[in-house]
């Protein structure tokens, strides 16, 4: 594995063939990182593992203003390591930027696959509001199985971060999702102009996310031309976390 810095983005490489751009949500690199190197193992391939600027500690640009200005800025990225055929994967916040990097349209990006992202509006089916909630009814909503949630270091769902709920003021991850996300965490025209979308894309969802639910799932993936829906059961917000295999078998399957 070689970590690299580009246009102030930290990036572990896992290198092979087959290239992954992974996309982490608002608790951070750290929710990814043990899949990426399933992912490397298994699929023989080159995984990209980035931390977004603002998060972690790292310093977020001021340019970098919008779910749309990072998306720009990671195609920008494949650019400078000039790499092509890469699957981009993203879970909760990931996923927003994974549609938005698919509407893009790059020659580099070959796919997408989104998983339980968040971003669009959907009558009905809310995302769930978790301020203020404790640990553990963070994680009931994250968690098929709450026991598989990590421990000490929880990794809770990208509306906020396991260790600060409830605690004074959002943590700094979470002060770094707002910034990009907003307080809504959506953007009202995400789910019409996802008609425009060229790059083939994946909607993976966990049966049992209590923060976007599967319906929510489902109008992503019908809100995109020619996407393919899976639903993982006995999953939750996480499936990297909680069922990896699970979510392996849904990127690798086809």
């Amino acid at each position: 594995m070689t970590t690299t810095r580009i246009a102030g983005i930290t990036v572990e490489q896992h290198d092979r063939t087959r290239t992954f751009l992974l996309l982490h949500g608002g608790a951070g690199a750290a929710t990814v990182r043990p899949f990426a190197a399933l992912l490397a193992e298994r699929a023989r391939a080159r995984v990209l593992t980035p931390t977004h600027p603002g998060f972690d500690g790292a310093e977020r640009p001021a340019a970098l203003a919008t779910t749309r200005d990072l998306a720009a800025a990671y195609t920008d990225l494949l650019d400078r390591l000039d790499l092509t055929g890469v699957t981009v994967v993203g879970n909760s916040f990931g996923g927003w930027l994974a549609a938005e990097i698919a509407l893009l349209g790059s020659h580099r990006v070959t796919g997408a696959v989104i998983v339980d992202g968040i971003g669009i509006e959907v009558d009905g089916h809310p995302l769930t509001d978790v301020r203020g909630l404790t640990p553990d009814e963070l994680r009931a909503l994250s968690f098929h199985d709450p026991a598989k949630a990590p421990r000490p270091q929880a990794t809770g769902p990208q509306a906020a971060d396991p260790q600060t709920a409830g605690a004074p003021g959002p943590s700094p991850d979470v002060r770094a999702l707002l910034a990009y996300a907003g307080p809504t965490m959506s953007d009202p025209t995400l789910l019409t102009r996802l008609a425009a979308t060229t790059t083939p894309v994946h909607v993976v969802w966990g049966a049992s996310d209590g923060i976007v639910d599967v319906e929510y799932g489902k109008a992503y993936a019908a809100a995109i031309p020619g996407a393919r829906f899976t639903v993982l059961p006995e999953s939750g917000h996480l499936p990297q976390v909680e069922t990896p295999e699970a979510l392996l078998g849904a990127l690798l399957g086809g």
